[in-house]
């Protein structure tokens, strides 16, 4: 067990290894060990406009997966492609042998952090002569806009089917369509168009935040949809299906709860989800990852070490520390890496995740 980890910490391929039974704590008496498994697992974030030096250390340790950019991040192209260059360039001294996870939010219309494409919104896409064509130029745009800055995953599309003028998703101009398959033919477009530019495409937010009211931000408080099973997997979930056709590499979870799926817990933290909904009844098999860990939604479930264990352990391979600060990524790798120290993590569900976390990164430039 103990090899079949360290195998998917250092991006070795481990398909065809086998092991049985649970690995001991004694495994892991190296905190240095769990602690560099455990920081693959977590997308960074900073303040300003400089990386600072203890996340470049973090990189060179082999310690993160990735960065995530926000605007403040960015004040202009040619900015941030050397803030990238430098990133990449701590990554190429770390043990691991793959590009890091360079992400942003590029959505078009509202949603931009970087300047340029795509500046049609989902909803102008949805609204325009040729939605098809729209789609395919605004998915195009974000690709080339990001690999021109050296980034390589866009968390873009949105998937969310709107229900009512002026809902949560409508008013930020955020969703294709009120129709559940007009959102699943442009959100096609739009990623099979971005990732042909080498940048990694992300459908969010599963398993959907369409029936969300104006004032029910997850990003602001805990939400809760009771949305009937019938109305999820007929409406809400549809999309997903030709997204994962069209090849999908990424799915970002809710952190709404829906009833009809798991009353108890928001989305990103349910087995339920994302075990058996996501993986079993869709066949998903790329890289799952959280919003926000600092999100309202999560108000009542502690640290942000306690936020990121439970993500884990409910199956996602990715934690999005997003508060613009190192000392949050940091907090989150060091509860992972306790937990897989002291078994509260499963050692072979965290090198499944690690190995498609790996795959991802060593498809990407």
């Amino acid at each position: 067990m103990r090899r079949r980890l360290l195998a998917a910490v250092l991006g070795v391929a481990v398909t065809a290894m086998t092991v049985s039974g649970p690995a001991q704590a004694s495994d892991y008496d190296s905190f240095a060990y769990a602690r560099q498994a455990a920081g693959q697992r977590v997308i960074y974030s900073y303040p300003g406009l400089v990386p600072p030096e203890s996340l470049l250390a973090r990189i060179r340790a082999g310690e993160a997966a990735g960065v995530i950019f926000f605007g403040e991040n960015v004040s202009s192209l040619t900015q941030i492609r050397g803030v990238v260059q430098q990133l990449r360039a701590a990554s190429a001294q770390s043990p691991n042998p793959h590009p890091l996870l360079l992400m942003t939010d590029q959505e078009g219309g509202l949603i931009r952090r970087l300047p340029g494409e795509p500046a049609l919104s989902h909803k102008d896409v949805g609204l325009s002569a040729d939605p098809a064509a729209a789609a395919t130029a605004a998915g195009r745009g974000a690709g080339e806009n990001l690999a021109g800055v050296g980034m390589n995953v866009n968390l873009a599309p949105v998937l969310d089917v709107f229900h009512a003028p002026g809902d949560l998703m409508d008013q930020y101009e955020r969703s294709f369509s009120s129709n559940a398959g007009v959102v699943g033919d442009l959100g096609a477009n739009y990623l099979r168009a971005q990732q042909a530019e080498g940048v990694a495409a992300t459908v969010k937010h599963f398993p959907g935040l369409g029936k969300a009211n104006a004032d029910e931000n997850t990003d602001a408080k805990p939400v809760t949809l009771s949305v009937p099973l019938t109305t999820l997997r007929s409406v809400d979930e549809v999309p997903y299906q030709d997204a994962f056709a069209a090849g999908a590499k990424l799915v970002m979870l809710s952190w709404a709860v829906y009833t009809a799926l798991d009353p108890n817990r928001p989305a990103g933290l349910s087995s339920v989800v994302i075990g058996q909904e996501l993986r079993v009844r869709h066949g998903f098999t790329g890289v799952t990852i959280t919003d926000a860990l600092e999100a309202g939604a999560l108000s009542g479930y502690g640290s942000v070490g306690n936020r990121a264990v439970l993500a884990a352990r409910a199956g996602n391979d990715l934690v999005l520390a997003s508060a613009r600060d190192v000392g949050q990524g940091d907090q989150a790798a060091d509860a992972l890496a306790r937990a897989l120290a002291d078994g509260t993590l499963d050692s072979g569900a965290f090198g499944d995740a690690l190995s498609r976390v790996n795959a991802l990164r060593a498809g990407l430039s």
